[in-house]
């Protein structure tokens, strides 16, 4: 069942046939257990990798490092669990080292990561300090490799 997981990771948009061959299963046990483990949230769900840089979406992405007093009986969940609430967070990671968590976001402009930051991330109640790095360019994420432009351009000018 492990290779069912690994397939649906590397590939979402492949068919319930085309799983069950690649796992050695046949197609109703793919599809049982695809069943059963979005039922148990094992599965969470299905997203597409997109490179907004090739839109005319204007976004900009920011990794930020936070300093967090963790609550008696229920550590830094609490802190998260509000943190992960509002609309713009993507993800909230808890971490070893200087920060305790990490939160990536996403905004359209760098004013308006920075408000979300000052305004409403930094006056948390437990956050006692955080550090914002904005992701300038994007090399690979979730086993994806983003392609240059001008390479890409390069290969339609000789197709």
């Amino acid at each position: 069942m492990k290779k069912l997981l690994q397939l649906l990771e590397d590939d979402c948009t492949l068919t319930t046939g085309q799983l069950a061959s690649m796992a050695g299963m046949t197609e109703e046990e793919a599809k049982a257990a695809i069943r059963k483990y979005e039922e148990e949230k094992v599965i969470l769900g299905y997203k597409a990798i997109v490179d907004w840089d090739r839109t005319d979406r204007e976004s900009v992405t920011a990794l930020i490092e936070v300093k967090v007093t963790p609550q008696r009986g229920e550590g830094f969940d609490r802190v998260a669990e509000r943190i992960y609430q509002y609309d713009e967070v993507e993800s909230v990671y808890l971490m070893s080292g200087a920060y305790d968590l990490t939160v990536i976001i996403s905004g359209r402009t760098l004013k308006e990561v920075a408000q979300f930051v000052g305004e409403r991330l930094s006056t948390l109640e437990d956050v006692t300090g955080t550090a914002t790095h904005f992701i300038l360019h994007k090399y690979k994420e979730k086993h994806l490799i983003f392609e240059k432009q001008e390479q890409q351009e390069k290969e339609w000018i000789f197709s």
